[in-house]
């Protein structure tokens, strides 16, 4: 099971967060965020996926952004539909093979950002309190490459409360998703029981349980999440 820590913001936070080798590091583009990303991502480790996350946005601005910080996927987190989806799968594959056409003679130097030559993931988000129809997910699998789940709040994530796992035993799908919504140490004993499921849970998502202000992450409790989830 991977793990995504959300909500990066501080360039030295982000340097120590990815000095302990999470599979992705989110930053969030939304203006609306007290977590809103408007920095420069420092260089990182090559196995740490940087991921943009986005309320339902222009689909060129996205475009902008990815080709600007060299993201790995991107994460909808609005109301995006199935259309929308697809002609950004579409544009972001166009514009990659061009963006990396132009900019091939590009060659990595340090604290130079390299170009990755690999599809961008999409990671599509619905929200979820007690009940949730799956039903809907179905248009969107053939076009993302994960779902993830978060708790449906007042905030576009970040809320810090867990919504109901019961729920996700209706789960009628194989697509591999993120599971986040208030995640933190004290739900590890609950991690340790839904990962002897069968559910297709491809990544823990964490953020504000981490934080000791918005945006700002505690190394040491993330270091200590990291290692209880991965013994038995």
């Amino acid at each position: 099971m991977k793990l995504k820590v959300c909500g990066m913001k501080y360039t030295e936070n982000i340097e120590q967060v990815a000095g302990l080798l999470p599979d992705y590091l989110g930053f969030i583009f939304y203006e609306k965020s007290k977590r809103n990303f408007e920095g420069i991502i420092p260089e990182l480790p090559k196995s740490i996926k940087k991921t943009g996350v986005f309320v339902n946005e222009y689909k060129e601005i996205v475009i902008s952004l990815v080709e600007e910080y060299g993201l790995d996927a991107i994460q909808l987190h609005g109301d995006e539909s199935v259309e929308y989806v697809s002609e950004l799968k579409n544009q972001l594959t166009e514009r990659r093979a061009l963006f990396i056409e132009e900019n091939k003679h590009i060659k990595k130097q340090k604290n130079k950002h390299t170009i990755s030559k690999n599809e961008i993931e999409i990671i599509k988000v619905f929200g979820i309190k007690d009940d949730f129809n799956f039903d809907i997910l179905k248009p969107y699998e053939a076009i993302v490459d994960f779902f993830l789940f978060d708790t449906k709040g007042k905030e576009r994530g970040g809320n810090g409360v867990t919504f109901n796992w019961e729920v996700l035993k209706n789960y009628n799908s194989t697509k591999p998703f993120f599971l986040s919504g208030g995640i933190g140490l004290e739900q590890i004993e609950e991690v340790k029981n839904i990962r002897k499921t069968d559910l297709p849970i491809y990544a823990l998502d964490v953020n504000s349980k981490f934080e000791t202000k918005a945006g700002l992450k505690s190394v040491e409790n993330i270091k200590r999440f990291k290692h209880e989830i991965s013994t038995n």
